[in-house]
């Protein structure tokens, strides 16, 4: 995995995310941030750092939190230049916080959540989540979002992520139009369109963030490390919708990406 090291993304990050669907951006937030956040996380997971037989389960979900650490870390500079180039300016809405963190333990179950996806956006009011929707212009999402609270290596349950997947997903939404397909749908093969990508880790150091297109498959896996795991993935809400006919062709880097992968 390559690291990026300048604080905004340059031409060369930019064409991969294009092509990647990803990029990773190092030192997004401080690691002092972090080991605040993840102290907040272990108070709210129940579970005692210090003493690994209360880490009963292989994952615990948390929802939102909006405590000083989350704020921080989602509104750096760093990341707020970043958001700026590859959505667009004044086309994406800040976080007052942070949610979905799926802290995995060391542990020699199954996780139950481990297969391949894209995270829809949309559909919401369905009580049944494989109901929930996405479609080709990205309705309610910008971009997916991994942010790293611990050091996370390839033991350590690392994100999966299927490099330029999103090519595929795009292409098979775009028959779908507005309406778009359901979860249900997009998985009735397992996501088996994308299965030739070739595969990455989401590893690095606590601050790592990867932000990622909004169609990029990836999957959880098991944790066969030691030190547990502390990780966010939120969306980057659109301030306004994604469009793939601009009069003006002020295209962003994820709308380029979806308007390639329709005519390549």
């Amino acid at each position: 995995m390559e690291t990026k090291l300048n604080p905004a993304l340059g031409a060369d990050d930019i064409a991969r995310f294009v092509r990647d669907g990803f990029v990773r951006v190092d030192s997004a937030f401080s690691a002092e941030t972090a080991a605040k956040a993840r102290a907040i996380l272990w108070t709210v997971t129940g579970c005692d750092p210090d003493d690994p037989t209360t880490w009963t389960r292989p994952v615990i979900r948390l929802d939102q939190l909006d405590q000083n650490p989350f704020r921080e870390a989602a509104n750096t500079a760093v990341l707020h230049s970043a958001f700026d180039r590859l959505v667009g300016k004044g086309r994406w809405l800040p976080r007052g916080g942070l949610g979905t963190f799926p802290v995995r333990f060391p542990s020699a179950k199954e996780p139950g959540d481990d297969g391949w996806h894209i995270d829809v956006s949309f559909g919401y009011e369905e009580p049944d989540f494989m109901d929930w929707r996405a479609n080709v212009r990205s309705r309610g999402r910008a971009l997916l979002m991994l942010f790293l609270f611990s050091d996370v290596g390839a033991d350590d349950a690392p994100t999966r992520i299927r490099v330029g997947s999103h090519i595929d997903i795009a292409r098979q939404l775009a028959p779908a139009g507005e309406a778009g397909l359901t979860l249900r749908e997009l998985a009735s093969d397992g996501f088996a369109g994308s299965a030739h990508r070739r595969e990455e880790l989401a590893t690095g150091p606590a601050g790592t963030v990867y932000l990622c297109h909004p169609f990029l498959v990836h999957s959880a896996q098991k944790h066969r490390g030691k030190e547990p795991r502390f990780m966010a993935q939120p969306p980057l809400l659109p301030r306004e919708p994604i469009c793939l006919e601009r009069p003006d062709d002020d295209y962003s880097p994820v709308e380029q990406a979806i308007r390639r992968a329709l005519v390549t």
